[in-house]
């Protein structure tokens, strides 16, 4: 069921679409940050909600990387694995990140502070390698800032 709240939020999206279908990805992103992730008890209560079925909701929300069908950690590192990315280093980056934070890209830590996720492109070409930690968006990456990068998401 969604939180009055969740309905709230969805409701003043509708008279930006045509119909309340449209609104199927905000709803997703509505719910998730309520939540933190779409589980499937909320994945079928924006469905009704919205008038849709859950398959066509459930398509949408595996399709795009930014929604979460499974619990995430409190901040999601999405670590660019781009073309451009990888020439500057990408790859060291990323051994050095796992190492840090002790966990492979897909994986959440214990305490679940971070969950690690490759990301196809962050457009951030020109500072590559990059990584965005929730909103904030992290370039030119070297071995030595990761660390000073992480300690500012408790």
């Amino acid at each position: 069921m969604l939180s009055p709240e969740e309905q709230a939020e969805i409701e003043a999206e509708f008279p930006n679409y045509p119909n309340r279908s449209a609104v199927c990805i905000d709803a997703l992103r509505i719910v998730q940050k309520h939540r933190g992730w779409i589980s499937d008890e909320a994945l079928a209560a924006i469905s009704e909600f919205l008038g849709v079925s859950k398959a066509d909701l459930d398509g949408l929300a595996t399709f795009y990387n930014l929604i979460f069908r499974r619990p995430v950690g409190r901040h999601v590192i999405y670590l660019c694995d781009s073309v451009s990315c990888w020439i500057m280093g990408a790859q060291q980056i990323c051994r050095d990140l796992c190492e840090q934070i002790h966990i492979r890209p897909g994986e959440s830590t214990p305490d679940g502070r971070f969950t690690l996720l490759p990301i196809v492109c962050l457009g951030a070409c020109d500072h590559a390698p990059a990584m965005m930690i929730d909103e904030d968006l992290h370039g030119d990456l070297t071995t030595h800032t990761i660390g000073r990068i992480l300690e500012r998401y408790p």
